[in-house]
């Protein structure tokens, strides 16, 4: 379910039942409203979030073997995990910042969901967990370069190589989170957090976002970004900026 309330649009996942486990159409559904919510230059933020005692359990893998056994061939079989691979990928390069406002529990490919977006804000209480070595999953490499990247080699190691189930404090220690707070403030602490990120110029927000996932994955051109970094300062957008600022400033 997509939605916008100002700047802002939220995107939630509301299957708590099945404490909102994804599965093909759920994946393809995603895409659509992120592709939506992309398309309207109003918008300068999005979360993810869910509802019930979980933000998400992660891929239905019953129905990825399922699928798999349908078509065996590689070529043939481009859903479960590769398509919730390509989804966490689409979600790290959306061009606005993301906010992950995590309900509750976090599981399996979820959590690099998770990771894909620019900010988690988790809730006491919560738990995460990493399962893939467990299931006999060799975990796809843009999942896992999103985890070193974000949580430092030996972090991930302890999540991938022992499937330890760990606490929203120990996440908020680790760097999984970037902010925790109690179930009835996460709404608001995520509004608090949104209106800073709208507050600032969308352009130059979406060009250092793009810049610093480059960097993480050490593809980060620097000519192209001393170019975008001229352009920036000739642009109506740091024009008006500054003229707001030296408005702003006592005489």
């Amino acid at each position: 379910m997509l939605t916008t309330d100002g700047a802002v649009a939220t995107i939630r996942f509301n299957r708590p039942r099945q404490h909102n486990r994804l599965d093909s159409a759920d994946i393809a559904a995603l895409h659509e409203r992120i592709e939506s919510a992309e398309a309207d230059p109003a918008l300068r933020v999005l979360v993810l979030t869910g509802s019930g005692p979980s933000f998400s359990s992660g891929y239905d893998l019953g129905a990825a073997q399922n699928s798999e056994r349908a078509a065996p061939d590689a070529d043939s079989c481009d859903d479960g995990e590769v398509a919730f691979s390509r989804l966490c990928d689409r979600v790290e390069a959306i061009r606005m910042p993301t906010i992950c406002a995590l309900n509750g529990g976090v599981y399996g490919g979820s959590t690099d969901l998770a990771l894909a977006c620019d900010f988690r804000v988790g809730v006491t209480g919560m738990r995460m967990r990493m399962p893939a070595a467990q299931l006999g999953i060799h975990f796809y490499p843009s999942g896992l370069r999103r985890y070193v990247s974000r949580l430092g080699l030996a972090t991930t190691k302890r999540l991938f190589l022992t499937a330890e189930t760990i606490g929203a404090e120990e996440m908020l220690r680790v760097g999984f989170l970037d902010r925790l707070v109690e179930p009835d403030g996460l709404d608001a602490a995520v509004a608090e957090l949104a209106g800073r990120i709208a507050a600032c110029a969308p352009q130059a927000t979406a060009g250092i976002k793009r810049s610093l996932n480059e960097l993480a994955r050490g593809t980060l051109d620097d000519r192209a970004g001393e170019a975008a970094f001229r352009a920036s300062l000739h642009s109506d957008e740091f024009a008006d900026a500054l003229k707001a600022w030296s408005q702003r400033r006592p005489s």
